[in-house]
């Protein structure tokens, strides 16, 4: 019990508050003891001055000092500072006294003679200024000490100002004792406070440490039930709201649990997939190797002499090696798309020009075709996205749309806004795609018409990389049958 209290919150917070507490009163007696003195000095010296200041203001307008206004601002300011004030004319005679009058006019006559019958040593000169001077003395008789200023006026006449200075040293001490015994009083008052109030704190606190403990212990029957709007409050709430998570989490760990031997029939059938995409791979490859290997065999053995026949043989060997290449490069692609080896780099690009950019690269395959693919966007559409990534997903449309396109030859690029969401689509004239095939085209070497794809060198990847790029932007892509072919579409946003 001993070691619990060391440790609490609590009996920490009682001990750093003791200790900050103490330093505090101990740094302002010794700051008290050191600059208390020089500080009380210095405020002397400066109230002196400010009944001077007033002197001299006075003389300026009424060097006799005999307006009634004048002699109640002086007045005033003598009151106010605690000074005693003679002035004399230049004859040595007081035209105005204020306090000891009698007592200054002699202690005039003797600074402007020179002697200090009446003090007890030579003043100490403290400041002096242009035309005054302030010194320290101490009366012989009575050991009072005074701050003096005599100043000479623009009038001739001069003035004495005289204040007391009290023996502040042993003020000091006082004020320093009082203020040590005040200290201790209130840092007894304070630690039995802050007792107190930590105990109203650390009780709640070793509830919430008793709740998580029986957490731990799988028992989350046992709630906090305390009703404080504090941060404790706070913090007994989201223990609860802890425990039924816990308890949900639990439960799902078992039905995960079950779940865990459909996730192993999954991998078996990730397996499976893996081997029918090895098994497509070679199918694909199988008969460009076959006829590469054929041709090269005709062209060894000699079977022909005739130069077309070898530029034919040669030919063939070129372009099924040229489909095998492109086979390789999209395979290459597709797998870091899905693997997501190549970051999405979004940027703000004009969708038109790059299909426009598109378009033209296809212009000679188009015009082989003597197709004219229709795209009459003329003003920028900006959108958000990978740029390059998205030129990918255009060309594979166009491609498409310029390998199935029937005798119509109608191949139209449109573009589309609202809400937000820009759409590009790309429509073909030709037979429209079975609702089984459309859920099935996104899917690798799937070939709707093997037959023609075979004959343009297509192996079903295209698409593919489509559905990756717009998974990896998760944007909406898709193909729809319209009247007299086929639409694909995807969608972008136009802003970030």
């Amino acid at each position: 019990m001993e070691k619990r209290m060391k440790h609490s919150i609590g009996f920490k917070l009682s001990i750093s508050i003791v200790v900050i507490m103490s330093l505090a009163i101990a740094i302002a007696g010794a700051f008290g003891s050191a600059y208390l003195g020089d500080f009380y000095a210095s405020k002397k010296q400066k109230s002196i001055k400010n009944v001077y200041e007033k002197v001299r203001q006075v003389s300026d307008t009424d060097e006799s000092v005999t307006k009634t206004e004048n002699i109640k601002r002086l007045n005033s300011v003598c009151e106010k500072y605690g000074a005693s004030m003679i002035i004399l004319d230049s004859s040595w005679d007081p035209i105005y006294a204020y306090g000891s009058g009698k007592m200054l006019v002699s202690r005039g006559k003797d600074i402007i003679l020179g002697n200090n019958r009446e003090q007890k040593e030579t003043p100490d000169i403290i400041e002096e200024g242009k035309n005054y001077q302030i010194q320290s003395t101490e009366e012989g008789d009575s050991s009072r000490k005074y701050y003096e200023l005599f100043a000479t006026l623009p009038s001739g006449g001069t003035v004495l100002i005289r204040m007391s200075v009290e023996n502040f040293q042993e003020s000091i001490a006082i004020s320093n004792k009082f203020y040590l015994l005040v200290g201790i009083v209130l840092l007894v008052i304070t630690t039995m406070t802050i007792i107190l109030i930590a105990r109203r704190y650390t009780r709640p606190v070793l509830q919430l440490a008793e709740i998580s403990k029986k957490m731990s212990e799988l028992d989350f029957e046992t709630k906090y039930e305390g009703n404080r709007k504090d941060e404790i409050g706070v913090l007994g709430e989201s223990m609860n709201e802890l425990s039924e998570k816990l308890e949900e989490t639990i439960t799902d760990l078992k039905k995960a649990n079950i779940e865990l031997h459909r996730d192993i029939q999954k991998k078996e059938e990730i397996d499976e997939m893996r081997k029918d995409f090895i098994s497509n791979v070679s199918h694909e490859l199988k008969t460009p190797i076959a006829l590469i290997q054929g041709y090269a065999e005709g062209l060894q053995e000699g079977i022909s002499d005739n130069p077309e026949d070898l530029q034919y043989y040669c030919d063939v060997i070129v372009d099924e090696a040229g489909k095998m290449n492109q086979m390789v490069r999209q395979l290459l692609n597709l797998i870091q798309l899905e693997q997501g080896s190549n970051p999405i780099q979004m940027e703000r690009f004009d969708v038109v020009s790059v299909i426009r950019g598109v378009i033209d690269s296809m212009k000679i395959k188009s015009e082989e075709q003597g197709i004219e693919i229709e795209f009459l966007e003329q003003k920028p559409v900006y959108v958000w996205a990978d740029e390059f990534q998205i030129e990918q997903v255009i060309t594979n449309y166009l491609s498409n749309a310029l390998h199935y396109v029937d005798e119509n030859k109608e191949i139209k690029v449109k573009i589309s806004s609202k809400d937000g969401i820009v759409r590009v689509s790309v429509f073909n004239s030709g037979n429209q795609i079975s609702e089984e095939d459309k859920e099935n085209i996104w899917v690798k070497f799937y070939k709707v018409d093997k037959a023609r794809t075979r004959e343009y060198g297509g192996n079903g990847i295209g698409l593919s990389i489509v559905k990756a790029i717009m998974e990896r932007h998760e944007k909406n892509f898709g193909v729809e049958n319209r009247e007299g072919g086929v639409e694909f579409w995807f969608e972008l946003d136009a802003q970030a």
